[in-house]
């Protein structure tokens, strides 16, 4: 059996709540190196999860010469995913990055045409394609129940969700708020459902109305409002170039009674499909309107690789493994998640300059 040597890169939150249990549940991987600027977080990851002898850094330059993985996940703020992920492409590694992309679109570019120059793979962590409701519903998109889709809403809107830990309320490290944190998932699923990736133009606010609030109830505790350096709130109005509209939405504080996160509503010319109490499709049918719920508790997927664990990290890191040892595509593609990012990139800009910011397709 082959296996990959798999070098995990940022050693915080992300990494032990997704990527080092999935990784371990695959058995193609060692993971062979851990790296993060803080040892003890490192040294911990490596004795939970690495093979025997697995080594520690506090520098991923070191990491990459010495160990020369031939997977690198990388789980930093998002300031770093492109410097990282570049040296790991450059180093002859494929690249698992955590979402979004990078911090700008810039970088975002840089990423994408480092894999293209290298011929490593390069993919982007939305694991909420890998949802089961996620994939019923982009399989049936794929075999046009919902006709010509033209209209969306991306939500990823939370009452009181602001997360105190880390870099999240640090516009340096991150480059936003909720907009690239969780707007970034419900932008992807959306765009990835309706399988549309032209832009054309792109309007956009963002708020911060209850940043600056202290002592607020929160799902997390209180936030410090002098730490609060980024929105609170965003949204975004995206006209495609076949006509299509998306609103996106996107909040870690807002009052709103009905908080949904990384869903979608998705409306076309013979039905429309949503996430309201699970997932639920809407027709006209022999003259009469219906509303239908799929039993999802049997068949799967094309990227479902059998039965078992259905988390959808662990189907993420199961078909990305695989697609490297088959030499495959990622379901996740950069190309796509680019325009993720650019699109985060013209609502932030939009919102600066009260102007809308068109998209050069061509």
């Amino acid at each position: 059996m082959q296996k990959l040597r798999v070098a995990v890169i940022g050693c915080g939150g992300i990494a032990n709540g997704k990527h080092l249990p999935s990784l371990a549940a695959v058995k193609e991987v060692d993971m062979v190196a851990f790296c993060d600027i803080i040892p003890e977080r490192a040294e911990q990851a490596a004795e939970k999860y690495g093979v025997e002898g697995a080594k520690v850094y506090t520098d991923y330059r070191a990491l990459l010469e010495a160990e020369k993985p031939d997977v690198v996940h990388v789980c930093t703020p998002n300031r770093s995913h492109c410097e990282i992920t570049v040296a790991a492409l450059e180093a002859g590694c494929h690249v698992m990055c955590e979402k979004p992309m990078a911090k700008t679109a810039a970088d975002a570019r840089k990423m994408l045409e480092t894999a293209k120059r290298t011929g490593k793979k390069l993919t982007i962590g939305y694991q909420n394609r890998f949802k089961s409701d996620a994939a019923y519903l982009k399989a049936a998109c794929e075999a046009g129940e919902l006709g010509d889709i033209y209209f969306a809403k991306a939500l990823a809107v939370r009452r009181r969700g602001v997360p105190t830990w880390g870099v999240f309320l640090n516009e340096e490290e991150q480059g936003g708020g909720p907009l690239i944190d969780i707007g970034t998932h419900a932008l992807d699923l959306t765009l990835f459902m309706m399988d549309n990736y032209k832009p054309l133009y792109v309007v956009g606010n963002t708020y911060r109305k209850l940043a600056d609030t202290k002592n607020a109830a929160n799902a997390w505790g209180p936030w410090d409002p002098e730490k609060f350096t980024v929105e609170d709130s965003a949204f975004g109005f995206i006209t495609m170039e076949n006509g299509a509209t998306i609103v996106l939405e996107s909040s870690w504080a807002l009052n709103v009674a009905d908080p949904r996160e990384a869903q979608c509503i998705l409306a076309g010319t013979k039905g429309g499909a949503d996430f309201v109490g699970g997932l639920r499709f809407n027709r006209e049918h022999l003259g009469r309107l219906t509303t239908e719920v799929p039993d999802l508790r049997a068949g799967g997927a094309a990227f479902y690789e059998g039965v078992g664990d259905d988390r959808p990290e662990r189907i993420e890191a199961r078909q990305w493994i695989n697609a490297i040892l088959n030499d495959t595509e990622p379901l996740v593609k950069p190309e796509q998640a680019l325009v993720v990012t650019e699109i985060l990139e013209a609502i932030y800009t939009s919102a600066k300059t009260n102007q809308p910011v068109r998209f050069d397709n061509k």
